[in-house]
């Protein structure tokens, strides 16, 4: 069944003020936020774990916690700065399938216009 399709209300593909790029601002400023944010929770770990043997009283001798637990915080920041790339990696992936699949589909149904007969159209059944 073939619908009636309506004109575009805008089309700023066209004319004098023809669309650029999108911003990339805001994917840039995230990502290096995310990353001064991620430097500061190891700054932090690592800045309790060396004053956990720090103290002024020379007459008293201290020792410095085991480095596992403070190795442990920092490989939990790891593991989400990890989750957070692979994330992203699959938001790129699936927009690769989907523009992918509409390209496929694009050729096809051009195919399909200009070869009615062709493999894989109504008209070739």
């Amino acid at each position: 069944m073939d619908l009636p399709v309506a004109p575009p209300a805008f089309d700023a593909t066209t004319g004098p003020r023809q669309r650029g790029r999108a911003d990339l601002g805001a994917d840039i400023g995230a990502g290096c936020g995310l990353v001064f944010l991620e430097l500061v929770a190891l700054a932090v770990i690592f800045g309790l774990w060396f004053l956990s043997g720090f103290n002024l009283d020379p007459g008293r001798t201290v020792t410095t916690d085991s480095l596992w637990g403070y190795l442990a915080a920092a490989g939990g920041v790891g593991v989400l700065a990890v989750a957070v790339v692979t994330q992203a990696g699959m938001a790129a992936l699936i927009c690769v399938l989907v523009f992918g699949g509409a390209a496929a589909q694009s050729h096809q149904d051009r195919l399909c216009r200009d070869h009615p007969s062709a493999t894989g159209c109504k008209g070739s059944d």
